[in-house]
């Protein structure tokens, strides 16, 4: 089965035009992968037919090595995208160990664009072939009219049409074959991933957060380097065990390899936000530290002789001991990998912001002149970042999360005479792992990646043995409320994104959130009744929504463009809080009240800058962090109307009150590991709770959770996904 191009596709109110490469809703586009559009695109051509898995794996996926779960991943995503099931319509039927049937009704509009038809006269009709009559009646050609030369001379005006359409379709097929020539090379594709480690883990090589280097996997040739948890270690490049390099402090991650081969270039533990940066030799040795410099992620140029470097919101540069160090640009974010091309004219990295958890890559010249974004429009709800260059400077490979998959990308950077540069990016991997930290080896044939399984366990710690113990089973959920009356949970899966609600001992499952959503920290209302929680949908922003909790559609409590984040109710259950702002402006995010009877929304007295609210148990404050890395902890205070801090210079999370309101619990990121402390209203006492260095805590939506028990116990998601080095062979035109 080909993909025609021809065609445009109407089901329910969606329009599939596959020219364009686009599917809108109701006039507004629907993102979709390249590959998720092909094989919707491939279903809809064969609406009302049983389509085989592997006549779908060899359409979708020519000549490329894919697992059969990437269809199912990918079919996945597409029932999402379109609503599979929501108010009773179906589009995609699944044939149990056979395939797929698309079995929603399709109009075929045509192709709209195309120059209107040769129309012949009724008499001359039954004088065409088949080929020809399908021409003149605007049906789709299948191959080219044959032309009879037999009795051209005598049948000349019979046959006028067949030279005309065949000349036709010469003409078109010309034009066809130099607009491949032009538009379309071959594409880049992996042919064989081969499993470099087997340790499994336990998503130890990337980095918890990503206020550090991002953990980038380098390599010597023969060896490769990464840090697995806070070490530095080594792998064969062919695949072994897994061996220490011995180093006299902790490393948070690795930044780059000395073009010599001989040196790592890392950062040290010394706080959340910037570390101080060192060279360690790789065969062994004293590592030496550059200077006073500190930051977050650093590489070295062509020549080893300067290094760039990342602290807060801008890139420097400084020569390789750490001296004369400079700024070179600032972006709005903190930017991090930053990549030099090949012949140094370039400069590349990825630009981060996590108030609405977005990372796109950027460009500048090597000097930081001009920066702009990379790819801008290409996708606007993905994450992409940790970008590389080949050793020969043709590609660039990064990483881009959509859909709640991350996978590996390919931009052509030089091309051939025929052949235009600045390719759109090909999809090199797809499921069903997610792929991180693509790294070229040297010779260029292979990319070195983590590919990881994500997958959590609900874990309560036990204050007593100071132990993590399995939760209500311990399955893969996170973002836990508990009704008042401690009968029913609201939770969303781990990595899924779903709310749902059910009885303490499971029982009364039920889905709340719609396919296309991705749900975060739900609340119970005071009755039990309701439950407000925050969900981004494809191309909108986060916004409130509220939903019965017998079920049924959600109800979204604002349309206005704002984005808004982190709802809670108050004590008497008659008002929302939650902070809301411009998505890519951390500067106008503020805290709003909303009375649930007018739905009006009004914003707290100087609260610009504050965010994550959080009710006191009797409504008389409400605590909230700053904006900045400084992250404080402020208090409002309703009786006076003023905000006052409460806790200054320590990076906190998941704030939650004590049931008494006498402390605000939070996690601690520091330094070796994390904490739960607790903060005093009365004395302002910070106290560290419990110690959670050790425990591997999976890395959720917003970073690590913090939940508590309707008795006050706290709950965590422990981290038993899995993370493994991959060689990708690859071949590249």
């Amino acid at each position: 089965m080909s993909l025609q191009t021809k065609h445009i596709y109407e089901f329910g109110p969606f329009r599939l035009d596959a020219v364009e490469h686009l599917l809108l809703r109701d006039g507004e586009a629907v993102p979709l992968t390249p590959k998720a559009f092909d094989l919707l695109l491939a279903l809809v051509q064969r609406h009302g037919h049983l389509v085989e898995k592997e006549e779908l794996l060899k359409t979708v996926w020519p000549d490329t090595f894919v697992q059969e779960a990437n269809l199912a991943s990918n079919i996945s995503q597409l029932r999402k995208s379109l609503g599979d099931g929501e108010n009773g319509q179906r589009y995609i039927e699944t044939a149990p160990k056979r395939g797929y049937r698309f079995v929603a009704r399709v109009i075929i509009v045509g192709d709209e664009r195309a120059e209107s038809k040769i129309q012949e006269k009724p008499s001359l009709q039954n004088n065409l072939s088949e080929e020809e009559q399908a021409a003149s009646s605007g049906a789709t050609i299948n191959a080219y009219p044959e032309v009879k030369t037999k009795d051209l001379t005598s049948n000349l005006k019979s046959h006028t049409r067949s030279l005309l359409l065949a000349l036709a379709a010469l003409t078109l097929s010309g034009t066809s074959f130099f607009y491949f020539i032009l538009r379309s090379p071959d594409q880049p594709k992996v042919t064989a991933p081969v499993q470099v480690t087997m340790n499994g883990f336990s998503r130890a090589i990337l980095s918890p957060t990503i206020y550090r280097m991002s953990n980038a996997i380098v390599t010597d040739g023969p060896r490769l380097y990464f840090t697995q948890g806070g070490a530095l270690t080594q792998v064969s490049s062919t695949g072994g065990e897994t061996v220490a390099v011995p180093a006299s402090f902790p490393i948070s991650a690795i930044g780059d390899i000395s073009p010599s081969r001989s040196e790592l270039l890392v950062s040290r533990s010394d706080d959340e936000y910037e570390g101080s940066l060192w060279v360690v030799p790789v065969l062994g040795g004293a590592p030496r530290r550059l200077g006073n410099l500190l930051g977050h992620d650093a590489t070295w140029t062509q020549d080893g002789r300067q290094i760039i470097y990342a602290n807060g919101s801008a890139l420097y540069q400084a020569k390789s001991d750490g001296t004369e160090s400079r700024k070179i640009l600032t972006v709005d974010g903190r930017p991090y990998w930053p990549r030099l091309s090949p012949d140094g004219s370039r400069l590349r990295f990825t630009v981060t912001n996590t108030l609405n958890s977005s990372a796109s890559l950027w460009e500048a010249a090597s000097d930081g002149a001009t920066p702009h974004p990379l790819l801008p429009g290409w996708n606007d709800q993905a994450y992409d970042c940790c970008g590389n260059w080949t050793p020969d400077g043709r590609y660039f490979v990064f990483q881009s999360t959509s859909n709640q998959s991350t996978n590996i990308w390919a931009r052509r950077e030089q091309t051939g005479f025929f052949q235009r540069s600045g390719q759109e990016p090909v999809q090199l991997t797809i499921g069903p792992l997610n792929y991180y930290a693509p790294a070229p080896s040297q010779d260029g044939k292979k990319l070195f990646v983590v590919g990881e399984q994500k997958r959590g366990e609900l874990s309560r710690y036990d204050a007593k043995t100071q132990h993590l113990v399995s939760y209500l089973g311990g399955k893969s959920d996170e973002h836990l409320d508990f009704s008042r009356d401690g009968k029913w949970v609201a939770y969303v899966s781990f990595p899924e994104g779903i709310l749902w609600r059910s009885k303490m001992d499971g029982n009364e499952r039920r889905q709340l959130s719609l396919p296309s959503m991705r749900a975060a920290l739900p609340r119970w209302s005071l009755d039990g009744k309701q439950i407000v929680f925050m969900a981004s949908t494809p191309g909108k922003p986060w916004k409130i929504w509220l939903v019965s909790a017998e079920g049924g559609n959600p109800q979204q409590l604002n349309t206005d463009e704002r984005a808004e984040y982190d709802p809670g109710w108050s004590p008497d259950g008659n008002s929302l809080v939650f902070s809301a702002g411009t998505p890519r402006d951390p500067s106008s995010i503020a805290i709003y009240l909303l009375d649930m009877s007018t739905r009006h929304p009004s914003m707290l007295p100087d609260s610009v800058g504050k965010y994550s609210p959080r009710w006191s148990p009797d409504g008389r404050y409400i605590a909230a962090h700053n904006t900045g890395l400084q992250n404080r902890l402020s208090l409002f205070d309703f009786t006076t109307q003023k905000w006052t801090e409460l806790l200054a210079g320590q990076q906190t999370g998941s704030p939650h009150w004590s049931r008494d309101g006498k402390y605000i619990y939070f996690i601690s990121n520091q330094e070796g590991g994390r904490a739960i402390c607790r903060v005093g209203i009365d004395d302002r006492k910070n106290e560290l709770w419990a110690d959670l260095t050790g425990f591997r805590l999976a890395p959720g939506r917003f970073g690590v959770w913090l939940g508590w028990t309707p008795d006050d116990q706290p709950l965590m998601l422990r981290d038993v996904g899995t993370q493994d080095i991959y060689a990708l062979e690859w071949q590249t035109p």
